[in-house]
């Protein structure tokens, strides 16, 4: 007997006292797990979002309000010496007025290898989960197609803190729809598969810059 047959007989036994008109949206799964691990105030949770985020090795930066955004982006891109930035539909248009670099919107008709020419992308978030240090895309406005976050080597998030910060995992999948396209990013792009050397850069930005973005 191959493994596949083995693997598939288990799999017949444990469904053998299963209806066939039984459907799996019929079944209600518990979910008696905790939501958050611990108790802690809306401060305390940005806290814990931007300790993760830098020990994943994101560049976090605080921004008290939105009339701050601006002169930060466009200091951030010009320490980056960011020639091109890709903009998002949808994204505020407050937040790249002092740009100095040439600005392209993004334009999904364009090929994939005119990101190559992009040094820098600035988008927002659907929600960021402080617990894991994760911060999760959705293609909703502001965000953009996936591949845009994928190529150029410099990622500039804003997550908003008052409305985008959740303390779990479960909490942000309450946030999300399942049938929306999602990246979920913990720091830059890194591996350690050979010789256990983190490499970073190898499938997406070798440098993401989170702005918190309120007080």
């Amino acid at each position: 007997m191959s493994s596949r047959e083995t693997v598939l007989g288990r799999v017949r036994r444990a469904l053998s006292d299963v209806p066939r008109e039984e459907q799996p949206q019929d079944v209600a799964v518990p979910r008696d797990y905790l939501r958050v691990h611990g108790r802690r105030t809306p401060a305390q949770t940005v806290d814990l979002l931007a300790e993760n985020l830098a020990d994943y090795r994101a560049l976090v930066h605080r921004c008290p309000d939105e009339r701050a955004l601006p002169a930060l982006i466009g200091d951030l891109l010009t320490a980056r010496a960011a020639a091109r930035v890709l903009i998002p539909g949808g994204l505020p248009t407050a937040w790249t007025a002092d740009i100095a670099a040439e600005i392209v919107r993004d334009d999904p008709a364009s090929p994939t290898q005119e990101l190559d020419t992009v040094d820098s992308v600035v988008t927002g978030c659907a929600v960021a989960v402080a617990e894991s240090g994760t911060i999760v895309l959705d293609a909703g406005p502001g965000q953009g197609r996936r591949r845009i976050t994928l190529i150029p080597d410099h990622h500039i998030c804003v997550v908003r803190t008052a409305d985008q910060v959740v303390g779990s995992v479960g909490e942000g999948l309450e946030r999300l729809d399942p049938t929306s396209p999602q990246t979920w990013i913990s720091g830059p792009s890194a591996t350690s598969d050979i010789e256990l050397d983190r490499v970073e850069g190898v499938h997406g930005p070798r440098t993401l810059a989170v702005v918190l973005l309120g007080g």
